[in-house]
């Protein structure tokens, strides 16, 4: 089998001498590692099944695959990982409808990826959290799931705001 460092590639050549990735490349790059880590929190929900041999598979499966990206899907998987025990209660109390054993799988795992960033990772900014969500949501579930994605996600923001922001009045700018 493979190492995981041999489906890696180094990180794109810069263009036009100018000496900076376009936004769009980096936007691009952290939506892959986002669908990359959806696909090995799935895994690992329905298998149980080590995550760090499904990041292998999901990296041998999709290369070539970027250091960049690598390392985001890895930070993700182990971030869910680790607040996992927090992460289920909080997503629950925000869909009190459904319970979160019978939430579609995807559905619960684009909960705990999203609710990850949005509570622990404060550089990745609210509202592209949630965005991600339900862009994941809708290609990978449901006609409704983007919607239900939403109001969860938004909901979740709501009642946990981040540590390192202060509640603001809602402003029209």
């Amino acid at each position: 089998m493979a190492t995981e460092e041999e489906h890696v590639v180094s990180k794109p050549a810069r263009r036009g001498g100018r000496g900076r990735e376009s936004s769009a490349d980096v936007a691009a790059r952290r939506h892959q590692a986002r669908m990359l880590a959806l696909q090995v929190l799935y895994e690992v929900d329905l298998t149980d099944h080590d995550p760090e041999e499904a990041m292998a598979r999901a990296f041998a499966e999709h290369e070539p695959v970027t250091r960049d990206v690598v390392e985001h899907v890895q930070s993700l998987v182990r971030g869910v990982g680790q607040h996992r025990e927090a992460l289920d209660p909080v997503i629950a109390g925000a869909a009190p409808a459904r319970d979160l054993a019978e939430q579609a799988a995807i559905e619960r795992n684009v909960l705990r990826l999203a609710a990850y960033e949005l509570l622990y990772v404060p550089r990745v900014p609210p509202k592209v959290a949630i965005n991600e969500g339900v862009e994941l949501a809708k290609r990978f579930g449901s006609e409704n799931s983007g919607r239900f994605i939403n109001g969860v996600l938004r909901t979740i923001l709501e009642e946990h705001p981040r540590a390192d922001e202060k509640p603001t009045a809602k402003r029209d700018d």
